[in-house]
């Protein structure tokens, strides 16, 4: 079975360009079907309301579970003091098997590792090229598991999708997937240095063709068994114990972050979710 782990579905409420506009699916799935991809993990276009966008995608994988799967899309600051219950409830209404999020929107924060382990989900987070965080997430909660996309960066920063590989290659719990890597030789090498068993395909469809993203996979020209693994074994493995949740531990991550935190001041827009994330300065000690 073939599982294209990324791609985007529904409609945004925004005219930035297409990542929140829409993400529509009929020729995705012409292409899909034709490079014989079965399945495909769905997240939502970027929104202002992600409740309202993963019910958009529910709708979705409900309509067609036998050919879709669904991700739970957060925003790490808007959705502070919910996101515990926000994808429990598309766990319970639409079988979803994960939680995606995007430092274009915000960093990753305490709250969604801890639902993301509360619920014993994966966690697709795209870092944009903010590598250095992945070691924090290895080792602060190595009982999640972290889908890196990219190999760490879809703006072609080679710097980054380098550095990515060593961590991918030393912590269990970090994975990546392919899609948009434009340097063959770094997905050769991540698949070298930390095993096929770390690396899972995705297309970032529909914005990307499902089947050139495809045809990268088959030119790493793996042995079978390791195909099988990159194809769709290891996002099956990862997503295996999804939703399933002890009432304790459900109950103390909503406790930890019943209430809204204050005082942060929003983080200015950028035009483009893919734009490099300039440098900030380190907190003064």
């Amino acid at each position: 079975m073939i599982i294209d782990c990324h791609c985007h579905a529904g409609t945004g409420d925004g005219l930035t360009g297409p990542w929140d506009t829409r993400a529509p699916l009929a020729a995705y799935l012409r292409q899909a079907s034709a490079a014989g991809i079965d399945r495909t993990v769905l997240f939502a276009a970027f929104h202002s309301d992600y409740r309202v966008a993963n019910r958009m995608v529910g709708d979705i994988v409900r309509r067609n579970p036998r050919r879709f799967y669904g991700f739970a899309f957060v925003h790490a600051d808007r959705d502070r003091g919910r996101i515990l219950p926000m994808v429990r409830e598309t766990v319970r209404e639409f079988g979803f098997r994960g939680i995606k999020l995007h430092r274009f929107d915000a960093r990753i924060t305490r709250e969604v590792c801890e639902a993301a382990r509360s619920l014993k989900l994966p966690v697709l987070y795209d870092v944009m090229g903010e590598v250095s965080v992945v070691e924090l997430l290895a080792t602060e909660y190595p009982d999640v598991s972290f889908i890196i996309p990219h190999l760490g960066s879809f703006s072609d920063d080679w710097r980054a999708q380098q550095a990515l590989i060593d961590p991918l290659a030393r912590h269990a719990n970090i994975f990546t997937d392919t899609s948009g890597v434009r340097r063959f030789s770094l997905l050769e090498e991540a698949c070298r240095r930390a095993g096929p068993h770390k690396v899972l395909f995705g297309s970032d469809g529909p914005w990307l063709h499902p089947g050139l993203e495809l045809a990268k996979i088959k030119l790493l020209r793996l042995a079978p068994a390791a195909l099988r693994l990159v194809l769709g074994g290891n996002w099956l493995r990862l997503t295996q114990g999804a939703g399933r949740v002890t009432t304790v531990a459900a109950f103390a991550v909503a406790a930890t972050f019943s209430e809204r935190e204050a005082g942060a001041a929003p983080r200015p827009p950028r035009a483009d979710p893919w734009e490099p994330v300039a440098a900030e300065a380190p907190p003064a000690l």
